[in-house]
């Protein structure tokens, strides 16, 4: 089952921003900016240096939490719904569940990269502290610190089971054992992330950032109704079959 939310707002609602860099926009918007508008603002209040990675972290942490939600509305909410899903496809949305949580551990682990590796800049949170102001800086720290804890886990997976196959551990040759890594991991780990945006966003621009919001995408839940209809109506034709009453339309097949 899915991990219940906590979410806090300690901004007023008229302070609280939306904004996404792509053609999806979020279903509550308030204060809504476009991706230019909102990375023009970030940059006047910001300044040149922190304000366009500020932006671009911004929209990486919103993109992961609508992918995240996609997920946990397929795949940790209720049983019924994997019924639903082997029901209709088991291979196939065994494949999905596999990539979708794969792809969230990676995201995570993107996010939490050192600020260089090899010579090479990342876009991190760990790019953040010593761009932001004296008085931040501490705060600022402290957050990547805990949301570099809280993703310890993705990290690991994404370099001993994802990004790279470790032998002893697919040959499962006295190996470690990978992190444990669930929903709720998951969870905790987006929130400590989004802290850190979050923190920068109150003190540049007097605003509080709530990621969940993001995550109202309804099209997992769209998905979930079209199969069960399909499903039911197979079952009734099935059930046409076997009473020897069968229309026209059970034999024929639609090409896609």
């Amino acid at each position: 089952m899915a991990d219940e939310g906590k979410s806090s707002n300690p901004l007023p609602a008229s302070q609280v921003s939306y904004r996404l860099d792509s053609a999806w926009k979020p279903r509550m918007s308030v204060d809504y900016n476009t991706a230019e508008e909102a990375l023009e603002q970030s940059i006047a209040t910001m300044g040149p240096d922190l304000g366009p990675v500020y932006h671009r972290l911004w929209n990486e942490v919103a993109w992961l939490h609508v992918k995240w939600d996609q997920y946990v509305k397929l795949f940790g909410s209720k049983s019924e719904r994997i019924d639903l899903l082997n029901g209709a496809a088991a291979t196939f949305f065994r494949i999905v569940q596999d990539t979708l949580w794969e792809d969230t551990l990676l995201h995570l682990a993107r996010l939490t990269d050192p600020a260089d590796t090899g010579g090479k800049p990342n876009l991190t949170i760990k790019r953040l502290a010593v761009l932001v102001d004296d008085a931040l800086r501490d705060d600022v720290t402290r957050l990547v610190e805990t949301a570099a804890d809280k993703t310890a886990f993705a990290r690991d997976w994404r370099n001993r089971h994802i990004a790279h196959r470790d032998l002893r551990l697919a040959l499962q040759d006295r190996a470690e054992p990978l992190e444990p890594g669930s929903r709720a991991d998951v969870k905790e780990a987006l929130a400590a992330v989004a802290a850190v945006l979050r923190r920068i966003c109150q003190h540049y621009e007097n605003k509080d950032i709530i990621f969940e919001y993001f995550g109202d995408a309804a099209d997992a839940e769209a998905l979930l109704y079209v199969i069960r209809d399909g499903l039911e109506a197979d079952a009734r034709r099935r059930k046409r079959q076997s009473e020897g009453k069968i229309e026209p339309e059970d034999f024929t097949h639609r090409p896609i």
